[in-house]
């Protein structure tokens, strides 16, 4: 995976990507382009969720990258599963995280922890892309500290009645299946935090008032509500009080994805702005002459390559270490004040333009801003660094 090149100036670290990660490169990026790219703008502009789309990702096995293929996934690593967020977010990220909450946030938590059941009746449909799963945490008074979670799930009749509310929730009602977080003993606080799997035909189970957001609009972001809902005890993930543990191990594989989104906008960014910067006349050449232009395509390269090494490093530490939360923060970090550094420059090279719908580049600096909010703000990315810090040998 990682090759030390040797030269005249030293020793360069470089990812050479596998035939199969290559190949996941060339299928994802040549999917956006035929699949999304004709979309893009039009979902933006009628805050549209493409129903048809997303499920051919889940045909062309974009929606369960590193699930066993046993469980109905394509059994690739990590670094396949980022390159196909990145290609597919450079067209449109509103699949890329519609892509990284079914990958990360739905199958991960079911394969790890889940029991074989749960994966044959759970995981399967959500890997294979005939279904579309969600991540159910975020509460109105419960966002960065968990422990203040007010759903609650109290045993009753082989099971537990499910009463609360979630919100901010990605795939809406277009989930099929959803992991949950509810209190099973609410003076325990993060230590009384339960997990559950649920599926959205569930009596009790309703989704509430969708968000009008900035950016991504053609992913859904609402309301779950839970009104006396029973789930039987074999949907509980894990023992009674994991839910914490769940939740957090969960997020780390999320800020990855999250990472691969960034950096697939920043990317698009760059190569709008090359593009116009060539064809853009003024004084009489094209803007690319002028050393101001130039300087800040330099720049957004540089910190785009930057931060594809940390994302590939953070999506391989997931696949060789059991931690991965200090590289996974580090990437989601950077890559997310890269895309808005660099979609903010793109804007700025366009110009007038650049401040209309005529070009992509709006868009992508609307898209870009989420990355530095939603599975974890840059605020707590540098919390669980410095944290890390403490417990690292350097």
């Amino acid at each position: 995976m990682i090759l030390a090149i040797y030269s005249t100036r030293g020793i360069v670290l470089k990812f050479d990507l596998t035939p199969v990660q290559e190949e996941m490169r060339i299928k994802a990026r040549e999917f956006a382009k035929k699949e999304l790219q004709p979309i893009a703008n039009d979902i933006d502009k009628t805050c549209t969720f493409s129903d048809e789309t997303v499920k051919k990702m889940g045909e062309h096995g974009f929606m369960g990258v590193f699930i066993p293929k046993e469980y109905g996934g394509a059994g690739l690593d990590v670094i396949s599963y980022a390159i196909a967020i990145e290609e597919i977010s450079k067209v449109c990220a509103s699949h890329g995280v519609t892509m990284s909450v079914n990958n990360s946030l739905a199958c991960h938590p079911i394969n790890k922890y889940g029991t074989e059941e749960q994966k044959q009746k759970f995981l399967k449909p959500l890997a294979s892309g005939d279904k579309l799963g969600g991540f159910g945490l975020t509460e109105p008074g419960a966002g960065t500290d968990v422990s203040l979670l007010q759903t609650t799930a109290v045993k009753k009749d082989g099971g537990y009645e499910v009463n609360g509310q979630k919100i901010f929730i990605t795939n809406g009602s277009k989930a099929n299946t959803y992991v949950i977080f509810a209190q099973t003993n609410k003076e325990l606080k993060h230590k009384g935090i339960s997990a559950f799997i649920l599926n959205t035909d569930t009596e009790g189970f309703s989704t509430g008032t969708v968000e009008s957001k900035l950016g991504i609009h053609g992913s859904i972001q609402c309301e779950l509500n839970f009104d006396n809902m029973f789930l039987p005890e074999d949907q509980r993930l894990s023992v009674e009080g994991d839910g914490f543990k769940i939740a957090m191990s969960t997020l780390d594989g999320g800020r990855i994805g999250i990472s691969a989104q960034a950096l697939g906008i920043a990317q698009s960014a760059l190569d709008q702005s090359i593009d116009y910067a060539k064809e853009r006349v003024q004084f009489g050449k094209s803007i690319s002459k002028f050393q101001a232009i130039q300087h800040m395509i330099a720049d957004m390269a540089t910190e785009i390559e930057a931060a594809r090494l940390l994302v590939y490093n953070a999506a391989f530490a997931k696949d060789t270490k059991p931690r991965y939360s200090y590289e996974a923060a580090m990437a989601k970090l950077y890559a997310a004040e890269v895309a808005m550094r660099t979609t903010t420059k793109a804007v700025q090279i366009h110009g007038a333009y650049g401040y209309t719908k005529r070009y992509p580049v709006e868009r992508l600096m609307r898209d870009a801003k989420i990355t530095e909010i939603y599975e974890g703000t840059s605020e707590v990315q540098r919390m669980v660094i410095s944290a890390q810090l403490d417990k690292l040998e350097l």
